[in-house]
């Protein structure tokens, strides 16, 4: 049976290598002693030039496939937004730019009026109770008509 080297990643063939086996029951065989010596000191296979590990990680020896990744093109569709169908939202857009301005001045007059008439029905209602009595005790004011300082410490 075939076996591969558990530092290099290379195939080892019957006969060939050597096997160790940790104390907690792991075993590891080792294509040569070069590759047990490297892993026993403890060096990452990453990093060392000879390894598939190193090969894979830095894309050495593969054979670049041309096929691209297809791109899918978004699809543009409309749908109706909440509290308009989309007839209504059609039929504003092929409107003419006048005509659209001319329903939105109309339409912020008609606010302005709205706004108007509910501050008439206000003023006259508020006027009356603007009336102070004479005795009543307003907030103390220093002469030259500033507020009085203040006297004490934090409390």
């Amino acid at each position: 049976k075939i076996e591969l080297c558990s530092f290099s990643g290379y195939k080892i063939y019957p006969g060939h290598g050597s096997r160790y086996i940790k104390v907690d029951g792991k075993s590891f065989n080792f294509l040569s002693t070069k590759a047990k010596r490297l892993h026993l000191s403890k060096r990452n296979p990453r990093r060392i030039a000879w390894t598939v590990l190193y090969r894979r990680k830095h894309k050495k020896g593969q054979i670049e496939e041309v096929t691209k990744k297809k791109t899918r093109k978004t699809q543009k569709f409309q749908k109706a937004v909440a509290g308009a169908t989309i007839n209504e939202i059609m039929a504003k857009r092929n409107q003419k730019p006048e005509v659209r301005k001319a329903q939105r001045e109309q339409a912020i007059r008609a606010y302005k009026e709205k706004q108007k008439a509910k501050n008439v029905a206000k003023k006259p209602a508020a006027a009356p109770t603007k009336t102070k009595a004479k005795g009543s005790k307003g907030p103390k004011t220093a002469p030259g008509g500033k507020a009085p300082g203040r006297v004490g410490g934090k409390r």
